[in-house]
């Protein structure tokens, strides 16, 4: 538990040391433009997500009543799954700089990011949540994360097209071209030759 802990906090320090450092070089953004109901339901999801990963990891207890019998082993892999996720948490902040937005707008001096991580994959900040959340799951064995896991990643399944929209108004064919080389979520399989 104490190893997921660490993972998890660790990959909450990455994401607000650089959500705070591009709101202060890039400016704030509005959430005006998102459609308003993905917003409420991805928030609601989210909060309900983080909150039952910090009881698990602070007051077991109070949600032990939600545990599911996982056994030993995949429990272990869930928590290699949350360790795993921070360097690649890591490896996308970074790569983002102040481009990052809690919201589908771009900002004024917005960027087009096609390297580190974006080389292979449009939304790898999702991907890097969903690796991190699913461990957290598997480490807890609680039905409870797994409901937060329900509510969170069909918003963000929904908001994503509506989000390469507004990067399609900004970057036109460049951003038309980086959807071809490259998958959603998970590295695009090249096709074999010939």
């Amino acid at each position: 538990r104490f190893t997921g802990l660490a993972a998890f906090l660790a990959g909450a320090a990455i994401s607000i040391y650089y959500r705070r450092r591009a709101n202060l070089q890039g400016g704030r953004v509005s959430s005006r433009e998102e459609r308003p109901w993905i917003y409420a339901m991805r928030s609601i999801g989210g909060l309900f997500l983080w909150l039952s990963a910090l009881v698990y990891f602070i007051q077991p207890a109070w949600i032990a009543w939600a545990s599911l019998p996982f056994p030993l082993w995949l429990r272990g892999v869930g928590a290699a799954m949350g360790v795993l996720s921070v360097p690649l948490i890591a490896w996308v902040f970074r790569s983002l700089g102040h481009n990052v937005t809690p919201t589908i707008v771009t900002r004024r001096e917005h960027t087009l990011v096609t390297s580190g991580p974006y080389r292979y994959v449009r939304h790898p900040l999702y991907t890097a949540g969903m690796l991190s959340f699913t461990g957290i799951f598997l480490l807890s064995a609680n039905v409870l994360i797994l409901v937060g896991l329900g509510l969170t990643l069909p918003f963000l399944a929904l908001r994503t097209p509506y989000e390469e929209a507004r990067l399609i108004e900004r970057f036109g064919d460049q951003y038309r071209d980086y959807m071809q080389r490259t998958g959603r979520y998970l590295p695009r399989l090249k096709k074999a030759a010939g």
